[in-house]
């Protein structure tokens, strides 16, 4: 009988026990919901450093509850999305700050720190690849019924061979002899006049393209026997280089196949394209027949100072207007990749996502030595931070961020502090947390904890943010807290800020599945929000 009792006890214990790596949490676990009930003290007043909390557009603005908690508990906001460049820019390149005034005015007395300048997400990245000429524009027709849908308008016969009229240019609606629509040119050819293909011609309107530029024309065409001949020209002659002429298209076949020709303009006239087929008898069908401007790409290092262009204008604008309520700014947000950790390019990160614009792939290393050295040109007094995730889970990535900092601090970049974001779950280990603030600790640097957030549901089995889970989720909110305290040399601690303020805006809520905040759908506080709080009073 003792011996049933001492197995009964003992699981009763372990089931009490919740370890992670090194780390145990004895007073909560399947029975117990722990001691998370005192909410009653402001966040901001149990710290001496910013407690803030990450807001978003709409609810600030119209849901009155979610901007009193704000204004209640935390004296510091940061905006998850309101001063991204995706926010600000628009597709022509100017700035539109309507929204991002109205979120400023809004917060009132409030600190802000500015969050993001410079990111590979959330940009308005179609402006940014057009712009820096990553993506070209599709090219611009310039040439006028080309399908001869309108029959033969903006065409006009030249020559219809000797004598004149014996050959012949008619519009054919006939199945087959049409690539597209519904209309094709059909060219009769009554004798092999050799060398004379302009004995045969039709020619466009005049063309308006610039003199000095490069164009391709391009047209469909088949013939009715097998051996057919023509080519492009232009009039009036030598206006193109390298020739106003295209060799002869000989040897053309039954099936559809195109023909360009690119020439440059030299010619300060107004230019018509010529088609050119005379040299053999047959009846020609052609159809699609298009002139667009050759845009070269450009190289590498144009992208590169187009892109630094755009960086340095948005990073001076946001940082002057906001410079008199902004203390501080996350000028370079995620610069490494995970596993392997790596700066960031075009292989490590995905770039499927409209709004992904990968700056270092182009601008190289020194992308972010020169957005650090804007936002000092812009704002001297402002504090400048690095930021990333994971990491309290990835000490590759921990150890290549502070090398990074330190890199761009001998290059002579201002960098006052590091981010840690922390977006974690109940299971994160205590080990690696401690390691992380230690390591930054060591630095020397203001470091903030950013983005915090701690999931905790976990896909349990209940759907549900249990009692027992929000306890665990309570314990993890007052560890980090702890361990922030414990490790960052207090005149270092820059800031704790929570990424968001009620579960329903999380960006982690995906319909009530995940609960990571302090407070519920309800705007009460949770045990999280107590854990927090003891985590500050030292309990």
């Amino acid at each position: 009988m003792k011996k049933i009792k001492f197995i009964w006890f003992s699981a009763i214990i372990s089931s009490l026990i919740y370890q992670t790596g090194c780390r145990r949490v004895p007073d909560v676990g399947i029975l117990n919901t722990g001691n998370f009930t005192d909410v009653n003290t402001p966040l901001k007043e149990a710290a001496d450093f910013p407690i803030g909390c990450a807001i978003s557009y709409s609810p600030f603005l119209n849901d009155q509850n979610y901007a009193n908690i704000a204004k209640r508990d935390f004296d510091e906001v940061v905006f998850e999305y309101q001063m991204k460049h995706g926010a600000i820019v628009q597709d022509n390149g100017n700035f539109n700050f309507t929204n991002t005034d109205a979120l400023v005015n809004a917060v009132g007395s409030m600190g802000i720190f500015g969050h993001t300048l410079v990111w590979h997400q959330n940009n308005n990245a179609n402006y940014l690849k057009s712009y820096a000429g990553i993506t070209l524009p599709a090219p611009t027709e310039l040439l006028t019924n080309g399908g001869f849908e309108n029959n033969l308008s903006n065409w006009s016969q030249f020559n219809t061979g000797n004598p004149a009229g014996s050959s012949s240019f008619t519009i054919t609606t006939t199945p087959g002899e049409f690539r597209s629509g519904s209309r094709a040119l059909r060219v009769f050819v009554n004798q092999n006049y050799g060398t004379q293909q302009w004995r045969v011609q039709l020619a466009s309107d005049p063309i308006p393209m610039d003199n000095g530029k490069t164009y391709r024309a391009s047209l469909w065409i088949r013939c009715a026997s097998a051996g057919g001949s023509m080519r492009m020209s232009l009039n009036p002659d030598n206006s193109a280089s390298p020739s106003s002429y295209q060799a002869d298209q000989d040897n053309l076949g039954t099936s559809w196949q195109q023909i360009t020709f690119t020439f440059t303009k030299t010619a300060t006239v107004p230019t018509r394209i010529v088609l050119d087929m005379g040299k053999v008898a047959n009846t020609y069908f052609i159809d699609d027949i298009s002139v667009t401007e050759v845009i070269t790409p450009p190289g590498g290092a144009e992208i590169a100072n187009k892109l630094d262009t755009a960086m340095r204008n948005f990073i001076t604008a946001m940082v002057n207007r906001y410079k008199s309520k902004v203390r501080a700014w996350d000028v370079v947000n995620e610069p490494f990749a995970d596993n392997p950790v790596a700066i960031r390019n075009n292989s490590n990160t995905s770039t499927t996502a409209n709004d992904v614009l990968v700056w270092s792939h182009y601008m190289g290393r020194n992308w972010a030595l020169k957005a650090f050295n804007y936002a000092r040109a812009a704002d001297p007094t402002a504090d400048l931070y690095i930021n990333d995730y994971n990491l309290e889970s990835n000490p590759a990535k921990l150890d290549s961020l502070i090398a990074f900092v330190n890199e761009l601090k001998a290059a002579g970049a201002k960098v006052d502090g590091i981010g840690t974001q922390m977006h974690i779950t109940r299971n994160t280990s205590y080990a690696g947390i401690d390691n992380m603030m230690k390591k930054l600790g060591a630095t020397g640097l203001k470091i903030r904890i950013s983005e915090l957030d701690v999931r905790a549901v976990l896909g349990n089995a209940s759907g549900k943010l249990t009692p027992e889970l929000a306890a665990h989720q309570a314990v993890m909110y007052k560890y980090v807290v702890q361990s922030y305290l414990k490790h960052i040399p207090k005149a270092q601690q820059a800031g704790i800020t929570v990424w968001g303020i009620v579960d329903k805006y999380s960006w982690l809520y995906n319909n009530g599945a995940e609960r990571p905040l302090l407070y519920d759908d309800n705007y009460e506080k949770k045990p999280a929000y107590a854990g927090f709080l003891q985590g500050l009073k030292g309990q």
